[in-house]
């Protein structure tokens, strides 16, 4: 300015400024240090008022009220000095003076409107609020609430006693004091219990002894004291009507006592009826606000108009220490913005000419603060930025020579594992593709690779691959299994596939892998492993039978040499003998060719408990001795099962259970379902003589028995039927004796 060049100097600053730079801060400071105080201790008791008024409590708010006003007005004053300084400073035309004034009055003038918009606003609010709070609606709907609860308890009390009269009336008129009838009287007044909706009904003998006694299962024991001195006075006057505040957290109850008469002659008294009511701690506290609100409400009424002016004059207050703040802020920023805005230009001057190790210091704590700080933390991110981002170079190069490294030693790995492997993305286009797979399906990744699996193995004819991953989506399970015969390029062949879902770290689903193997050597040798198995178990078998057939041929033939006269008897009993061995050869020789022959299963989705209940209900009928404890989940899903092929699954655990307890014992069925993974659980244990040590890696190999008269098919057709409904089962020891078998079956 052209006025502050032709001085030759600013003015001294007088020593107190220099000396005391927040001399003139510091008495507003220990104004608002009281004020903020008193006007929180204000709202605060003004809040508790309202919630439980009473009079020393409106007192001490009329009083805090008072102090804020007084304090408000010293902030005035205070505050409005500021103005009289700058109008003194501008008539001196001082250095700075002029942006001081118009920053001044800017405040003003920001603060202006809003201020006078919030003290009319606020002060009519107020008005019409204090107003509502002690109108005539409010305090007609607390008497009104009043009204209500003294008449809930009068009802309360009412229907008790009236309850009590008639349970009274028809104890005596069906006669059910009689001792013959004490425990149709204890049903009965259950029944009347729930009949007239009381929470308790009580008969006592006419010598106090209690006869029965009905309670609702939510009323507390504790308040239920001996009724001693109501029976009393009941005895007295024949009937009573008494209210029983059961305490703190307990509620209240409502009891009635009404006389029984005796059939024996007027006059005479058979026993006592008492009815209980009782209302919960919840409904109690409620009424009891209710009845206390109205209270309040009349005493704080009378210091309405009191309040209201005080809260007006403190709104009033308000408004002009929000403009005269408006004011001091202006004073003081204006003081305080021009020596660091002088130093951001030197600073930006320095940054321009390319000095960056520039920086500037200033204590300002507001936004050129921020500005002068964000300038400087620019400099210094200069300086860092090209250290920085050589060493984010350095570690992008170290990070993909690691992931080169992890993705060379990925695909080695699947290059070099003995099963073929093929993943998919979302849209079911072939991503990866091993040498192993190559090898079983004879094709060529490259070839492939980037194809959908439509495309690849429809013309094959190999469509299990699109089935097992359309099996996979469609249900919950995150892996699916498929096992059987393919013909590639006329070859046949034995597949063994498991599909999984492909997520990323976050769970979102990427595609499907298929992991597979040609099984065909390794199924030819389990064939021929088995075959031998079963042909030793048969040649076995068939030679238990043919002993006794060759002794009794041998002994028939021995005695009709010698003509013996027992000829006849060892005849019979011989012949018998071969017959039954025979029959028994046939119904091994039958056994085995069911086995053989077993369908394949019509899966159908179906309640499992239906043809569980079934099996149960038929040997219930036919075994007296066998009981039954059953623990069905009651929430089980519907699953894909064959109901008849389940049903023999039971029937054949039943079997060996009912055997092994020799005809007489008792069976557990349990059933469950877990969600992870998800699958349902069915067990079946006994108490019978349990599974031998050594003989649980056989118990489910066909012909493989203990029982004198078994097969050795029966778990062997129970083992193959899980396995077509992608179960597994096993069994295990039964504590404290017998087995149990446990099945698990997907849903």
């Amino acid at each position: 300015m052209p006025v502050v060049a032709q001085r030759p100097a600013n003015p001294p600053l007088h020593k107190g400024d220099v000396d005391r730079p927040g001399h003139h801060l510091r008495p507003i400071l220990i104004v608002l240090a009281f004020l903020l105080p008193t006007v929180y201790l204000t709202i605060y008791y003004s809040d508790k008022t309202q919630a439980t008024p009473f009079v020393p409590s409106n007192i001490l708010v009329l009083g805090l009220l008072n102090v804020d006003i007084i304090l408000v007005v010293m902030l005035i004053l205070l505050l409005s000095r500021n103005l009289v300084k700058a109008f003194f400073e501008r008539r001196q035309r001082l250095l700075g003076s002029g942006f001081r004034t118009k920053l001044i009055a800017a405040f003003v003038g920001f603060t202006l409107i809003p201020s006078l918009l919030l003290v009319g606003l606020a002060g009519g609010l107020l008005s019409q609020s204090i107003d509502h709070w002690f109108g005539q609606e409010v305090e007609h709907a607390l008497k009104d609430s009043q009204d209500v609860v003294q008449a809930h308890r009068e009802g309360h009390q009412t229907r008790t006693l009236y309850a009590a009269r008639a349970i009274s009336r028809e104890i005596y008129a069906d006669g059910l004091l009689d001792s013959d009838h004490h425990e149709t009287l204890a049903l009965a007044m259950q029944r009347k219990r729930m009949e007239y909706g009381v929470s308790g009904v009580e008969v006592y003998a006419a010598n106090k002894y209690i006869l029965t006694r009905a309670v609702d299962p939510k009323i507390p024991l504790h308040i239920l004291d001996a009724p001693d001195d109501l029976i009393e006075k009941a005895l007295v006057n024949g009937e009573k009507n008494l209210f029983h505040p059961a305490g703190k957290d307990s509620g209240d109850l409502y009891r009635a006592a009404v006389t029984i008469p005796s059939i024996k002659g007027p006059g005479e008294l058979d026993g006592i009826v008492i009815v209980d009511m009782y209302l919960p701690e919840s409904l109690v506290t409620k009424m009891e606000r209710v009845v206390h609100s109205y209270k309040d409400f009349k005493e704080a009424k009378a210091y309405k108009n009191p309040v209201k002016a005080q809260y007006i004059a403190l709104v009033l207050g308000i408004g002009l220490v929000i403009i005269l703040s408006g004011a001091w802020f202006g004073f003081q920023i204006a003081k305080s913005i021009t020596v660091p805005i002088q130093k951001l230009a030197e600073g930006t001057k320095a940054v321009a000419s390319g000095d960056l190790t520039f920086r500037i210091t200033s204590k300002a704590s507001d936004e050129i603060g921020v500005l002068v700080d964000s300038f400087n933390r620019m400099t210094e991110d200069l300086k860092l930025s090209k250290a920085e981002l050589e060493q984010a170079n350095a570690s992008l190069k170290h990070s993909n020579i690691e992931l080169d490294g992890r993705r060379a030693y990925i695909e080695t790995v699947l290059d070099n594992i003995g099963s073929g492997v093929l993943s998919v993305d979302a849209d079911d286009r072939i991503a990866t593709f091993n040498r192993s797979a190559e090898r079983i399906l004879s094709l060529k990744a490259e070839e492939i690779r980037g194809l959908t699996l439509t495309d690849v193995f429809k013309p094959l004819d190999l469509t299990m691959f699109l089935e097992l991953v359309e099996r996979l989506r469609a249900g919950p399970r995150e892996t699916v299994a498929w096992e059987g015969h393919a013909e590639l390029r006329g070859n046949a062949l034995v597949l063994g596939l498991n599909a999984s879902r492909l997520r990323n770290e976050i769970g979102r689903e990427l595609g499907a892998v298929i992991v597979f193997e040609d099984l065909s050597a390794l199924i030819k040798g389990q064939k021929a492993a088995a075959w031998q198995e079963v042909a030793q178990r048969i040649a076995h078998e068939i030679k238990n039978p043919l002993t006794p057939i060759q002794l009794s041929a041998q002994r028939l033939r021995k005695k009709f040499f010698e003509k013996a006269s027992d000829f006849n008897d060892i005849f019979d009993q011989s012949t018998m003998t071969i017959v039954n061995e025979v029959n028994s050869l046939k119904r091994m020789v039958d056994e085995f060719s069911n086995f053989a022959r077993m369908p394949t299963p019509v899966m159908e989705r179906q309640s499992l408990h239906a043809a569980l209940q079934e099996v149960i209900l038929l040997y219930t009928g036919a075994h007296r001795d066998i009981e039954f404890v059953t623990k069905l989940d009651e929430s089980l899903p519907f699953i894909m099962i064959d109901r008849e092929q389940m049903k023999r699954v039971f029937v054949n655990l039943f079997d060996n259970a009912v055997q092994a307890m020799n005809g007489k014992g008792c069976i557990w069925v349990t059933t469950r379902q877990e969600m992870k993974p998800r699958k349902i659980i069915i067990e079946v244990a006994d108490e019978g003589v349990g599974i031998q040590p050594g003989d649980q890696e056989n118990l489910f190999l066909p012909y493989f028995s203990k029982k004198k008269t078994g097969t050795g098919l029966g778990l062997a057709i129970v083992h193959r039927i899980i396995s077509d409904h992608d179960g597994r089962i096993r069994a295990a020891h039964h504590v404290p004796k017998g087995a149990i078998f446990t099945i698990e079956l997907p849903t």
